[in-house]
């Protein structure tokens, strides 16, 4: 298996649709994700097992940046040719992948954990295999208090602590 190394996004073209998120890519095919994205507030945990795409508008919602999150299945020429981008982490090291949105390998899931503010449009989320999709927006916390709450794909929330939005790459020590 050959390694993989991370990829800048281009910015590519988003239709926000009743019926679900339309990417064009820089060599103008189009995704669909299908369904009315879920709200998440805090930090989504995906399911194991899932492919995991990171979507982040600018604040006119007409484009963006894809991030593919460990993805070691498509070729750097792919990607470089569509202007999606890539992040290959670590077990347990979590980055910044645009301001605002940090993500984390907790192997096996991928936690991603955004601050729409600081973003300056919005975070969608794609949890993907071969028998489902799902798409989640991370949205700023209600007034209610909770503002840290954490939501697993599929299986219900629990707390967690905050995550510092300005930062840029940790890397957790080991505990």
């Amino acid at each position: 298996m050959s390694t993989r190394s991370d990829v800048s996004p281009d910015t590519l073209g988003i239709e926000l649709r009743e019926e679900g998120i339309v990417v064009t890519y820089a060599d103008d095919r189009e995704a669909f994700y299908h369904g009315v994205p879920t709200a998440v507030e805090g930090t989504l945990r995906t399911a194991p097992g899932k492919q995991v795409q990171v979507l982040v508008t600018d604040p006119t919602e007409t484009e963006g940046v894809m991030i593919y999150i460990n993805d070691l299945n498509t070729h750097h020429e792919i990607l470089e040719s569509t202007g999606v981008g890539r992040v290959v982490l670590d077990p347990n090291e979590k980055t910044s992948i645009f301001p605002g949105v940090i993500v984390r390998d907790t192997n096996p899931r991928v936690e991603i954990e955004a601050d729409p503010e600081t973003a300056r449009g919005r975070v969608f989320v794609f949890a993907e295999d071969e028998i489902s999709e799902q798409s989640y927006e991370l949205v700023a916390p209600s007034e209610k208090g909770e503002a840290n709450e954490e939501n697993e794909g599929e299986e219900g929330s629990e707390t967690s602590e905050g995550i510092d939005p300005s930062a840029e790459t940790i890397e957790d020590d080991a505990e």
